[in-house]
């Protein structure tokens, strides 16, 4: 078939190599505009133009993708028999989705109709899920609310994290998109209808949700430090400094300690009490310091018993 790809992050990256490698028509890639990036703002492809430009692809990055005419005529002009858009980064206007022959085909890191929205695969986690997956979709003009195509399902690991979530999910989005044009293509797809009853609106992740509030339970705490890795991150202060917590188990706390209070230290790591039993911390990252266990951090500084985490 002949595509245009649509997608600008790391997620977006499986998919497209797989179109590639299945001998797809790939006419044009669209990503997002460059942007500044690190100390020295120097200006970085996206990770979706790397490819495109390591494979001779064109590649279009228009700024505003709605009331874009010279967009339209560009991609009318391609006529491509699908679009496929994973993790792109803008709404497509009606005429954008209409123009292809066979429509416009996503790629959703979620189990839809759950987990709509901008950040699905931490969200699962933060919430506890137990289980989750790619679900490929017809785009409409609403925000993940097109029919259903295809969904495979993965169990979480006890210790899955959204990095290692993110990278099984992009691996598996690839394959299915795939099997999803394959059937696409010969008619025998079926479209199911979302309903939206049991939608959850997955919301963009922001630095501030990473502040650990020790009130609140060690489970659930445990589950932000995981869902939040790598990025923004869990994070709380020890000593005037920012702590950035990257594993922790659950345990039981002391009836002596309040909420942050550190109340057992030993040789490779130290206990917090939390809201409902406690955290024992077992990597981490002081400011201004490299992420390491907390066993190397202790021998190196000194965490004292009745510390408050704040």
């Amino acid at each position: 078939m002949k595509v245009v790809f649509m997608g600008t992050p790391d997620f977006s990256v499986p998919t497209l190599q797989k179109l590639i490698e299945e001998k797809h028509e790939v006419a044009a890639v669209v990503t997002q505009p460059d942007k500044p990036k690190g100390r020295g703002k120097a200006v970085q492809f996206t990770p979706v133009k790397e490819i495109a430009v390591k494979y001779d692809i064109p590649v279009y990055q228009p700024q505003r993708i709605k009331q874009n005419k010279e967009f339209y005529e560009q991609m009318k002009q391609i006529n491509p028999d699908v679009m496929v858009v994973v993790a792109f980064g803008q709404i497509l206007p009606k005429e954008i989705l209409d123009l292809p022959k066979y429509g416009c085909v996503n790629v959703h890191a979620s189990l839809l109709p759950r987990y709509r929205g901008a950040a699905p695969i931490q969200w699962v986690i933060l919430d506890g899920e137990k289980e989750t997956g790619v679900t490929t979709m017809m785009m409409d003009v609403g925000l993940d609310t097109g029919d259903m195509l295809l969904k495979e399902m993965i169990p979480l690991d006890e210790k899955e994290t959204g990095g290692s979530l993110h990278d099984k999910l992009s691996t598996i989005g690839g394959d299915l998109l795939i099997e999803t044009l394959k059937q696409l293509e010969a008619g025998t797809i079926t479209r199911t209808p979302q309903g939206d009853a049991e939608s959850n609106y997955a919301k963009m992740l922001t630095k501030e949700l990473g502040h650990i509030d020790f009130t609140k339970s060690a489970e659930e705490l445990e589950r932000l430090i995981r869902g939040l890795n790598p990025w923004p991150s869990a994070y709380t202060s020890l000593q005037g400094k920012t702590l950035k917590i990257w594993d922790a188990n659950v345990v039981e706390g002391s009836q002596d300690a309040k909420p942050g209070e550190v109340f057992a230290v030993g040789k490779n790591s130290f206990t917090v009490m939390t809201g409902d039993k406690a955290l024992e911390i077992m990597e981490m990252q002081l400011e201004g310091k490299k992420r390491m266990t907390t066993e190397a951090f202790l021998r190196g500084y000194t965490v004292e018993k009745g510390e408050v985490l704040a």
